[in-house]
């Protein structure tokens, strides 16, 4: 029995979106549905009660950065990320992979696994696919990922081709690993860089495995945004309609628009909160660098259309202030506000979708947010 089960519930007749409800063991939850990013068991400067406030259902853990720092044992011994970092709701947690082929200078790749030097201290670290999965079994995630090899984009279609099939090797490998696939989901993660025939070849290795869910990985390292809607555009109709689809990294909030309407029930990003680090903030109408000396003597709220707590309760005079004087409170109300602004969007395409409007939606939030399709149309 798997832990996780999605139901589809409907289809928007404009677009072909999906509504549908993940369950969990720590819970059901609304789909679509943005995942803000806890890398090391903390989305930075939100508590837990910030992020249930804000409606947060599911957030994510870096396996990775917690095996290095405090180490998977520990937090098993803590009772599991779920008691460790006081969070009663859906965690799910990455493989390592893509930390291991993007933080590391050093990496050598074999059948057996990646051996590669930690990126704080340079020690030697050897990561393969069941090791991987061990550290996610500790951590005790809900929903935990396939250890895979993230190829770059450009890449030639002979390395991408050899890197998915080694991918799809080590995803059988972690399956027959996984000690807990009554209460953790291991999904597999759809890989191939840009290439179609690569992407489809990878989906359908991994749905012959009959993974509980699919993450769409390699997209948002750099590349147009045409190509990552092409990439889902293909996928769409191959992947199983009853089971969840994941995509990794990406948040901006016109590709998880884009993202809905071809297919995708999960996304997350740290996009929301690294701009709010430095001072930039979404509003319904565009981006605001709030440091700009334009906000120095405006009281009102960073958006006026905005229901969350600082926005009710600040001004961009203050955060502005805040945000010059570095000021950890200023960098706390701009990660408020941006995390609340996603939840808070995927809300609306949910209606939206309900209410069979989502490319309506979509038009009336490009033109207000100053946004145009040159730049994310790409099918």
């Amino acid at each position: 029995m798997s832990a996780i089960r999605y139901e589809l519930i409907h289809t928007c007749k404009q677009t072909g979106a999906r509504y549908g409800k993940l369950h969990t063991p720590h819970g059901t939850y609304e789909t679509p549905m943005f995942m803000p990013v806890g890398t090391l068991a903390t989305v930075k400067t939100l508590s837990p009660e910030d992020l249930k406030e804000m409606g947060a259902g599911i957030i994510l853990s870096n396996t990775y950065h917690l095996w290095l720092r405090p180490g998977d044992d520990l937090v098993k011994e803590a009772g599991g990320l779920h008691k460790f970092m006081n969070w009663d709701q859906g965690i799910l947690t990455d493989s390592g992979g893509f930390q291991v082929f993007s933080l590391s200078d050093f990496r050598r790749i074999e059948e057996e696994g990646v051996h590669f030097r930690n990126h704080i201290n340079g020690d030697k670290l050897f990561l393969s696919p069941e090791k991987a999965i061990q550290i996610e079994n500790n951590l005790g995630a809900d929903i935990i990922m396939s250890f895979d090899e993230c190829p770059p984009i450009p890449a030639t279609h002979e390395y991408v081709k050899d890197s998915i099939e080694r991918t799809s090797r080590w995803a059988e490998r972690g399956l027959e690993a996984h000690a807990n696939p009554d209460t953790q989901a291991l999904f597999g993660i759809v890989q191939g860089g840009e290439y179609l025939d690569l992407r489809e070849q990878s989906a359908k290795d991994l749905m012959s495995l009959d993974f509980p869910g699919y993450s769409i990985g390699g997209l948002s390292v750099g590349e147009p945004k045409e190509i990552m809607y092409n990439v889902l555009a293909h996928l769409n109709p191959i992947l199983p309609t009853n089971k969840p689809r994941y995509l990794m990294g990406v948040g901006s909030p016109d590709a998880l628009i884009m993202g809905s309407m071809l297919g995708v029930d999960m996304f997350d990003c740290v996009l929301g909160t690294r701009i709010a680090r430095n001072g930039t903030v979404m509003t319904s109408n565009g981006r605001v660098v709030i440091k700009n000396a334009k906000y120095a003597r405006d009281f009102g709220p960073l958006d006026e259309n905005c229901e969350c707590y600082t926005c009710k309760n600040y001004s961009r005079a203050y955060i502005r202030h805040l945000v010059k004087c570095e000021e950890t409170f200023g960098i706390r109300l701009t990660s408020y506000h941006n995390t609340y602004f996603l939840l808070n969007l995927m809300k609306q395409v949910r209606e939206a979708i309900k209410n069979d409007r989502l490319g309506d939606f979509k038009e009336e939030f490009f033109a207000k947010y100053g946004l145009n399709d040159a730049n994310s149309r790409g099918f």
